[in-house]
């Protein structure tokens, strides 16, 4: 099994931070690789339960991840089950996603920690995603 950690700054108060990680509103201005759009989506980390999004490159490819939120501690942290589903809309290996914002000095510091990915390989896939990902974040909250 592979792990990946991914830290940022943020100039935001941790609650602004926390609400872009949690709640549909926050999450959709940055979910997903840049130049990817996310058409369908449940994404709610803010409270328990089944979510899922759908992401779509402009050749109109669809990237379907899904997943159980496991636990919501506002403003501290959320985690959640993460899948991938095939062509075939089967859900592939699980793996675990937890978000952690603490306050600083400036604002806010996020990790994400990615655990439980099959080989290096995924692990890899998920740092270049994630770090696509959070370039928007960091365009949105600085």
């Amino acid at each position: 099994m592979e792990d990946v950690r991914l830290e940022r700054e943020f100039t935001v108060s941790p609650q602004v931070l926390f609400d872009y990680v949690s709640t549909p509103e926050g999450l959709l201005q940055w979910w997903g690789p840049e130049g990817l759009s996310v058409p369908e989506h449940d994404l709610d980390f803010s409270r328990k339960g089944p979510w899922f999004s759908v992401m779509v490159n402009p050749e109109g490819q669809r990237f379907k991840v899904s997943g159980h939120v496991t636990h919501v501690d506002p403003p501290k942290s959320v985690g959640f089950t993460w899948a991938w589903h095939d062509d075939a809309d089967t859900r592939g290996f699980e793996s675990h996603v937890t978000m952690t914002v603490t306050a600083t000095d400036r604002g806010a510091h996020l990790v994400i920690d990615h655990t439980g990915l099959p080989d290096a390989e995924a692990a890899e896939n998920h740092t270049k995603g994630w770090t696509s990902s959070l370039r928007k974040l960091e365009r949105l909250a600085g």
